[in-house]
């Protein structure tokens, strides 16, 4: 099912690569995927090929906003009936971003895991296709692709070191893959590759596992504004924190605040809108690459999983309002001149 999914750029970004010290720093920028602005348009389109393969008439999905979107677009396309079943306090974007489909959406009272659960449910009374439950072997890889553009668009090598945002675990585990497999065909030499995970403060079951050196994760309760990340008990946990130990890598942890600094820093130097989830990532490269984790001559890729305006009630409030002028000259340069002075005394207060 092929709805100009895939292929998006893979961005050099020399401005934020500058301001974090590092001099090969690139960005996967999935935040302009098809159709719906986040990555799980490449696992959908795996998964529903496959679901209507296998003869499914109607599919679903329990999401925290991005997969909804991808589901409810895609199974339009395709002819499929949907349902698909979120969290009732998901953002307001992401919810429009699945109602004008046409799909039935159920808003439940919980949060992921307890949809999740109901879901699994749903799919053993049913019968329909869920991406990530019954047709999930398919639906995670769909994820490998984001390795192996990465490869193509290097110039056929691997990078040194990438970072990437976890929830579920599936995309990093699969990145990790899509690289294998590459190597194991012969398309790129083998090399090591530094996998580091971003998790959310507020739901970071990986992260904690990490940090406290065990091999098995223990479910949180979330509680942070990058809902699109806040899976509490994550199926491939367990796997991240292996691939993650013997790559030599770190998962670290970005407070919702920084969350938020990592979308605006990301906005003001490369021109990327994006929402909590590559927040968190570019919030959590902010810290390893202050930490001394990253190497600063290394090729690193960060990926950018979703786009910012579905999530924009999470900066609102932090970028400012525009100016009010009259049609005149002289009130257009008063308020210019109040601008530079506000923009000087920040960055008098930021270099403090």
């Amino acid at each position: 099912i092929d709805v100009g999914t895939g292929m998006t750029p893979l961005v050099k970004a020399e401005r934020l690569g500058r301001r974090l010290g590092l001099k090969n720093l690139y960005l996967k920028n999935d935040a302009v995927n098809m159709p719906t602005l986040s990555f799980k348009d490449r696992v959908v389109s795996v998964a529903l090929t496959r679901a209507r393969e296998l003869g499914f008439t109607t599919v679903s999905c329990a999401s925290t906003g991005n997969l909804a979107n991808s589901t409810a677009a895609i199974a339009a396309h395709a002819g499929l009936d949907c349902v698909i079943f979120i969290p009732a306090d998901l953002e307001a974007g992401k919810v429009l971003g699945s109602l004008i489909y046409n799909p039935i959406v159920m808003a439940v009272e919980g949060n992921y895991d307890q949809v999740n659960r109901l879901c699994a449910e749903v799919a053993d009374r049913y019968g329909w296709g869920f991406v990530n439950i019954n047709l999930r072997p398919y639906y995670a890889e769909g994820s490998k692709t984001l390795a192996y553009e990465v490869v193509e668009q290097l110039g056929w090598q691997l990078p040194d070191q990438v970072v990437i945002p976890l929830a579920s675990g599936s995309l990093y585990t699969k990145i990790y893959k899509g690289f294998q497999e590459f190597v194991k065909v012969g398309l790129v030499a083998e090399k090591p590759v530094t996998f580091h995970g971003a998790q959310a403060q507020g739901c970071a079951p990986i992260a904690q596992a990490f940090r406290e050196g065990r091999d098995f994760v223990t479910p949180v309760k979330p509680n942070t504004i990058a809902k699109s990340i806040a899976i509490g008990n994550p199926a491939d946990g367990i796997y991240a924190l292996e691939i993650a130990r013997k790559t030599g890598g770190q998962i670290a942890t970005a407070t919702d605040p920084e969350i938020i600094a990592g979308i605006k820093l990301l906005a003001e130097t490369e021109g990327i809108f994006t929402e909590t989830a590559g927040g968190t990532t570019i919030a959590v490269l902010k810290h390893l690459a202050e930490a001394g984790h990253l190497d600063p001559e290394a090729v690193t890729v960060a990926y950018i999983t979703g786009n910012g305006l579905k999530t924009q009630e999470a900066v609102q409030a932090q970028v400012g309002h525009p100016l009010l002028i009259s049609p005149k000259l002289e009130s257009f340069e008063q308020a210019l001149e109040r601008a530079r002075t506000l923009e000087r005394l920040d960055w008098q207060e930021a270099s403090v």
